[in-house]
């Protein structure tokens, strides 16, 4: 039987779409956290848990993940960050701090430029710098692909995942193992068709603050050598470099991703 989630499971109506999350923790702080390309919400839970200690957090099933709707079409960063302002609105939540992952990453920053109106703090965690004119994202899609493919098959296994996420622990692997099947294949495919056909930088530009971008000091998709780009295309943001973590940071360095990010949040929040 798959692991199912330790959180409080709930669902609500946004952009037309009937979307699934999961609740942790308690407080004033409430704390919307959006996933990448192939996380359902359930691989967050260990680190939803640790935040749950000092916030209220919400972690979405983004659309075509998890238990949320699997629509035809409609992965855009448009929609997304559509989808992300009407669950706020639907939650009721008072411009909560949205924090956004790789894709999660890409959407948190089109949602505050966008929907200005609800949103408070960001938190961005290493969004794929691919688009036009850019270098491609450094996972291809057939990675992803086959791993959906091996899923819903029922061969993909913690032993198969494990050379791919070797910093991992057991039931890390197992969920990702358990729940990758529950990605719809035209969203990924769409997505990442995203990465390299919409801008990141356009939405970027126009972010007022509070906003932090957090990236790993070994990722693949934001390099050092961005940093500088990064900055000065928004010089009002703050930048944290995680060390010892790539792309997956929180997999990677624990610590200090929850160092960094309780620092921000707590210093926007006062």
């Amino acid at each position: 039987m798959p692991i199912q989630p330790r959180g409080k499971s709930g669902y609500v109506s946004a952009n037309g779409l009937r979307l699934h999350y999961l609740e942790y923790g308690r407080g004033d702080v409430k704390l919307v956290i959006v996933p990448g390309i192939t996380s359902p919400a359930i691989t967050w839970e260990f680190v939803a848990e640790e935040l749950g200690r000092n916030y209220h957090v919400y972690t979405m099933d983004v659309r075509g993940r998890g238990l949320s709707d699997k629509p035809a079409s409609g992965h855009r960063l448009t929609d997304y960050a559509k989808d992300t302002a009407d669950f706020i609105r639907a939650l009721g939540l008072d411009r909560p701090v949205v924090l956004g992952h790789s894709m999660g990453a890409r959407i948190a920053a089109a949602f505050g430029a966008l929907h200005a109106d609800v949103r408070g703090a960001l938190v961005v965690v290493d969004p794929p710098l691919s688009g036009p004119g850019r270098a491609p994202y450094p996972s291809p899609l057939d990675f992803f692909v086959d791993g959906l493919r091996r899923a819903r098959a029922g061969s993909l296994t913690v032993e198969a995942l494990r050379p791919s996420f070797p910093s991992w622990t057991d039931e890390q692997l197992q969920i990702r193992a358990d729940w990758m099947a529950t990605c719809d294949e035209t969203a990924v495919v769409e997505t990442h068709r995203g990465f390299h056909e919409e801008d990141f930088f356009a939405y970027w530009r126009k972010l007022l603050p509070p906003v932090l971008l957090m990236y790993g000091g070994k990722s693949p998709a934001v390099l050092e050598s961005a940093i500088e780009e990064i900055a000065a295309a928004n010089p009002r943001a703050k930048i944290a470099r995680v060390p010892d973590a790539g792309h997956m940071i929180p997999w990677d360095n624990l610590s200090g991703f929850l160092s960094d990010t309780r620092r921000f949040i707590d210093e926007v929040t006062r």
